[in-house]
């Protein structure tokens, strides 16, 4: 099997449209979480989100004709093209050797197959937009992203809740170390809109406003009730460590091993949590304490936190009394497909500087929560190998070990 290394980043978020952008917010505590302005948010509980604003993608894309894409493609395209230029892979390189993409994402741009649906239904098929049908599938944007910045590499789309973002860096790591991929961006996206903060309200995941009229979307606080939405894309460039070499490209980190179970019964997700965990640390080589620092999913959900960090604390067992844990959607918010990008990009950032985000919001650490390492600030970390976790909803757990260069 060959290794598979990180050779560059992209990403735009609420928090930063860059890698040192991102990470240097999250270590400040900086929260992304505002009152939302792209939809109304009248009787939906919850007014906050994690929106990036203002989003103009001509700031990024330049001129070029935007009419065919929509905000979960340009949000994809901006990450895809830091990454590729971060990782030097001109445009004149990727005529010359195939890229490929895997795309992690929740619902891709549910607002524009909504929309469609819509005038459909309303007007007659007639008047439903064109431009909207291309859009109007779970792949679309991964295939936006082909077109405009020429990857002509396997090109993969993953729907596996907020799991779906470690999953394809998963996926696109085994294409490259199996031979069948020697360059592959993965990562996820997803976009805020009215339709899934709908959704995720009618399912009662939202954090709504307690008593005191306070909303707390903490991961791991005791006082925590639920999480808020958020958007955005980020990719790493994986590569085959012997290709990378040859054409000199700088090495970020290097992706060990993954894991992945299913558990769709809330009372067993701590377990496939623990068997995800388990499998990338059994692949990698590694006894838990050789674990620096743990990028957990945990969103604020009462249920889902508690169940994650027991899972954890099984697959680490003594160490998890002490390693260093984070958890950026605390400032993020949950971002479904693209968390698990930004966990990773914020994972890289760590290894170059040796800072670790806090938990942002963190006060009362809930006693059921069996994680030692919590803590609001952020602190040093003598980082060379992090465990990022990824919990769906649906019961997708995933788990990826990376290592630093230093």
């Amino acid at each position: 099997m060959r290794r598979v290394v990180v050779t560059g980043a992209g990403v735009i978020s609420p928090l930063g449209d860059s890698p040192g952008a991102l990470h240097a917010a999250l270590c400040a505590g900086e929260s992304a979480l505002k009152p939302v302005q792209l939809f109304p948010t009248n009787g939906l509980g919850t007014v906050r989100a994690g929106e990036i604003r203002p989003f103009d993608a001509r700031a990024y894309l330049g001129d070029r004709n935007l009419r065919p894409v929509d905000r979960t493609s340009r949000l994809l395209i901006v990450a895809a093209g830091q990454a590729l230029a971060s990782s030097g892979w001109t445009p004149e390189r990727r005529d010359e050797r195939e890229v490929g993409l895997v795309l992690g994402t929740t619902f891709c741009s549910v607002r524009t197959i909504a929309e469609f649906d819509r005038r459909g239904q309303q007007l007659g098929p007639g008047y439903a937009s064109p431009m909207d049908f291309a859009n109007s599938v779970i792949n679309a944007a991964a295939g936006q992203a082909a077109i405009w910045h020429r990857l002509r590499g396997v090109n993969s789309t993953l729907c596996a809740g907020e799991a779906s973002g470690l999953l394809a860096i998963a996926y696109a790591a085994d294409l490259i170390a199996g031979g069948r991929a020697d360059a592959m961006l993965a990562g996820g996206a997803e976009e805020l809109c009215f339709e899934s903060f709908l959704g995720c309200f009618r399912a009662g995941r939202l954090c709504g406003p307690r008593p005191d009229g306070a909303e707390r979307p903490v991961p791991f606080d005791r006082r925590r009730n639920g999480f808020a939405l958020s958007e955005g894309a980020a990719l790493l460039m994986l590569e085959d460590a012997e290709s990378a070499a040859a054409r000199g490209a700088t090495v970020l980190a290097e992706v060990l091993a993954h894991g992945q179970a299913f558990a769709p019964a809330p009372a067993a997700r701590a377990g496939a949590v623990a068997r995800a965990a388990g499998l990338a640390l059994a692949q990698a080589g590694l006894a838990p304490e050789e674990i620096d620092c743990v990028s957990a999913a945990a969103n604020g959900s009462p249920e889902g936190d508690r169940a994650e960090a027991a899972g954890l604390a099984a697959a680490l067992g003594p160490a998890a009394a002490a390693v260093p844990v984070t958890a950026v959607k605390g400032a993020l918010g949950e971002a479904l497909g693209a968390s698990g990008g930004f966990q990773a990009v914020a994972l890289l950032e760590t290894f170059r500087t040796g800072a670790l985000p806090g938990v942002a919001g963190l006060e009362e650490t809930d006693e059921g929560c069996a994680l030692g390492g919590l803590a609001a600030a952020a602190r040093p970390v003598a980082a060379r190998r992090a465990l990022a976790s990824g919990v769906g909803w649906d019961g997708h757990c995933c788990a990826v070990v990376f290592a630093g260069t230093a």
